[in-house]
């Protein structure tokens, strides 16, 4: 499921205006790049008016035997699973089983501030239920059966973060208790309610809640990059639940979010409802916007695998990525399909890389802090490696590209440092934020 590295969500620079033709040559360089780098395995497909105008594979479902993927390749798409389950909460809406504002107390009494917390509130993140993925000992069970007593037990042990609908702060236990709110109303299981309310009535053929990974079922296993790509951790599916346990591919992702858009699942109002914007989070989704127009969607993320899946209203357009195995930033991925549309600029990376003396990159070792974010950066070293570590968040590699120069592709992170004035730059998503060394 979701962790966040300090970043940015992606911005698509994009204006008014596109091409009839799609650049399928762009981005087929683009995975060719990516495929001879060792950056990514994974699927992409664009869809404009519900019919799929590109797509494409690359990797494998399963190193080991070499089995390549294709577009049937099916991924646990982590977080976006969360779009699915808000549209299955607005539909029990819908059908009178349950309203946004009523309190989550007759669900679960022992989650503190429970007769405070509304299901609206857990759709938008403003509950100020901790984050249970976040806790310390969830390595220790990240890959064991858990049932919903416990997780029950889990989520209420924690300690408040805020007061009820004062913020909003990412939570995969808001989404969790929605999967158990769902089961109580219906009485039955999550996996009925999604075959029974979206994947049967929209003939989703390669969607559906996950259980251990089966290669046979042209499901694949993910994985992580530390010199060579190395399987990944599984997490048990009974954990994430309608948080992040749903298994689908591009093409899919793409009829699911295109028929949401067209009120073929919920209603239109209840459409608008899940995208409006509070605090930087809609009711299972989020805005990525830029200048003229915008566009809606989720991230995701669960073991090695990651996920996008993003929807222009005007121009009826759709993105989908998953993937099982990357060491680049999706965004990017992302951002070449829409300038490959748009018939905007894309510039190419590049991964050619540069080995620095230890000595060399002691210069740049100490903690950084910056006025324009409340994020504080730590870099260290390993031997001919420096590692940036930032405030609550685990560390990542940075890789150089120049003497002082330095990047982190899977979040599309770049570090410029100048140590005669103690300064270094984070560039992200368009933007420069300037850190000082304390």
């Amino acid at each position: 499921m979701k962790k966040i590295i300090p970043s940015i969500l992606f911005a698509f620079i994009i204006t008014s205006g596109f091409s009839q033709n799609f650049n399928s040559k762009r981005i087929d360089s683009l995975f060719e790049l990516l495929e001879k780098n060792n950056k990514l395995m994974g699927s992409i497909a664009v869809s404009e008016n519900g019919k799929v105008i590109y797509s494409k594979a690359i990797g494998f479902d399963d190193i080991t035997t070499s089995k390549k993927s294709d577009i049937n390749t099916k991924y646990r798409i982590g977080s976006i699973s969360k779009m699915f389950t808000a549209s299955l909460i607005f539909k029990a809406i819908e059908e009178k089983k349950i309203n946004l504002d009523q309190t989550i107390d007759k669900y679960f009494p022992t989650v503190k501030n429970s007769n405070k917390i509304t299901v609206s509130n857990l759709l938008n993140h403003r509950s100020g239920i901790h984050n249970f993925t976040s806790d310390k000992s969830y390595p220790e069970y990240q890959t064991q059966y858990q049932s919903k007593d416990k997780m029950i037990e889990r989520i209420a042990s924690g300690e408040t973060v805020f007061e009820p609908n004062t913020k909003g702060e990412y939570s995969n236990s808001n989404y969790v208790l929605l999967t158990f709110i769902l089961e109580d109303v219906y009485k039955k299981s999550y996996s009925e309610l999604l075959n029974q309310k979206i994947i049967k009535p929209l003939s989703l053929k390669n969607t559906y809640y996950g259980g251990k990974i089966d290669l046979a079922n042209k499901e694949c296993n993910s994985y992580t990059y530390s010199g060579e790509w190395k399987k990944s951790t599984e997490t048990d599916l009974s954990i994430p639940q309608g948080a992040g346990g749903i298994v689908s591919n591009p093409v899919d992702l793409n009829i699911f979010i295109e028929n949401l858009f067209a009120g073929k699942i919920i209603s239109l109002e209840n459409v608008n409802l899940m995208k409006t914007i509070k605090d930087n989070y809609g009711m299972g989704m989020f805005e990525y916007p830029y200048e003229e127009t915008k566009s809606y969607g989720h991230s995701g993320g669960i073991d090695g695998f990651r996920s996008l899946l993003c929807h222009f209203e005007k121009e009826k357009l759709s993105v989908a990525i998953t993937s099982n195995a990357v060491n680049y930033t999706l965004n990017d991925i992302v951002f070449c399909a829409l300038s490959s549309y748009f018939d905007k600029p894309f510039q190419m990376p590049s991964f050619a890389k540069i080995d620095l003396k230890t000595e060399t990159l002691d210069q740049y070792l100490g903690n950084y802090g910056s006025a324009q974010i409340p994020l504080k950066i730590a870099i260290t070293k390993n031997d001919t490696s420096l590692i940036a570590q930032a405030t609550g968040q685990p560390s990542f590699p940075l890789e150089a590209s120049a003497a002082n120069t330095f990047k982190f592709d899977l979040a599309g992170i770049i570090l410029e440092f100048n140590p005669a004035e103690k300064l270094m730059k984070l560039k992200q998503g368009g933007q420069i934020f300037i850190f000082t060394k304390e």
